[in-house]
């Protein structure tokens, strides 16, 4: 992954690269995936006012109908033994951490002061490079910022946004910390031993307005990603699309509601349950114009990235998981006889098929199962 052709700095600070091929250049295809892709983007490019309320989608009552549920509440310092029990619902609260409230907020601040710029004040420093830049969904009243881990701009913002940059770093701290916590609880090896470089963060902004879970289908940004961490400003109802449909739970404030994604679910070789995409913040009727903010660190992949499931961790001779990053460690994987559910694919492709096919009519890493599982 580090060898790769791609230069990781053009990911993050290049302005005028090239974008990734569409999902139609892909190499992986079935009749059954390929129907399904060519309905999404036909409804996709319905007017709003029929995109919205598919018949299709109606009859999915998996995802229309949220179930509640208590999100399970784990200490920062309690996370390796906690965690097997976050594995079977793909969520869970970290409480207790390590990041400040007041600079959270703060770092709220410097969000909201970003997005209130100009339009040619946010193309000016904040180029679209995707997946980074601004994207205004005019469907959905939603204008969201994916920022590179520095929060990186071109040129001086006439406001200081060290606070967000603090937060953002403090965050990643937190995302990278939870991700060997579950790679050493599912004894996988974790990448970073390799190369750091082998994962990147993403800072997600989003400001727009809560809508009802039936507006909710369809709509919203999705991009694949390890684990998120989600910051609760406030103690609020949040919406999540879980593998069994749409689960509703309440955010204790100030603590970081924490996804496992699409591509830690391929790692772990399906031994994780998921979430798609952000959580949704719910606002009750008489609410309903008021706007949201939300923050989200992504731990995800560099776009040159192969995704497959991670082979098991060494294990030393006392019984312990060596965490030591030699070959002699690489050669001594457990090669189980453990069936792969997923086959390789590349990040970028499909990164790029879920950003912009938005529609959930099928999990989209059903195109990438073996044969077998299907």
């Amino acid at each position: 992954m580090a060898s790769s052709t791609h230069n990781r700095e053009n990911i993050f600070h290049t302005v005028t690269s090239a974008p990734p091929p569409t999902p139609s250049t892909t190499t992986i295809t079935t009749s059954d995936s390929n129907s399904i892709d060519l309905l999404s983007r036909l409804l996709h490019r319905l007017p709003p006012n029929l995109a919205n309320t598919p018949t299709l989608l109606r009859r999915r009552s998996s995802l229309s109908t949220p179930t509640t549920t208590s999100p399970l509440l784990i200490p920062y310092t309690n996370l390796d033994t906690s965690l097997p029990s976050a594995f079977k619902l793909g969520f869970f609260q970290l409480i207790d951490h390590p990041i400040p409230s007041k600079l959270a907020h703060l770092a709220k601040i410097d969000s909201q002061a970003i997005l209130n710029i100009s339009q040619h004040q946010k193309q000016q420093h904040f180029p679209r490079n995707w997946p980074l830049g601004f994207e205004n969904d005019i469907e959905d009243d939603n204008k969201s910022l994916f920022l590179d881990s520095s929060c990186s701009t071109n040129g001086s913002l006439d406001f200081s946004i060290n606070s967000l940059r603090e937060f953002t770093k403090e965050m990643e701290k937190v995302g990278l910390y939870v991700m060997e916590a579950i790679t050493c609880a599912l004894r996988l090896h974790n990448p970073t031993l390799d190369d750091p470089s082998n994962v990147c963060s993403l800072m997600w902004v989003s400001d727009g307005s809560g809508q009802p879970v039936e507006k909710m289908i369809g709509s919203g940004q999705i991009y694949p990603y390890v684990i998120g961490l989600h910051y609760q400003f406030a103690s609020e109802k949040c919406s999540l699309l879980s593998d069994s449909g749409w689960v509703s739970v309440q955010s204790q404030k100030d603590s970081i509601l924490v996804t496992l994604g699409d591509i830690a679910q391929v790692w772990s070789n399906g031994k994780l349950k998921k979430i798609r995409g952000n959580p949704t913040l719910n606002i009750e009727e008489e609410a309903k114009d008021k706007t949201t903010l939300s923050m989200s660190l992504l731990v995800t992949l560099p776009l040159e990235n192969t995704v497959s499931t991670l082979p098991s961790r060494a294990v030393s001779n006392d019984g312990d998981t060596d965490h030591h990053n030699d070959k002699h460690d690489q050669d001594e994987f457990d090669k189980s006889k453990e069936e792969v559910l997923f086959d390789s694919f590349s990040f970028e492709d499909y990164a790029w098929r879920v950003y912009h096919e938005r529609v959930p009519l099928k999990d989209p890493l059903d195109r990438y199962r073996t044969s077998k599982n299907l």
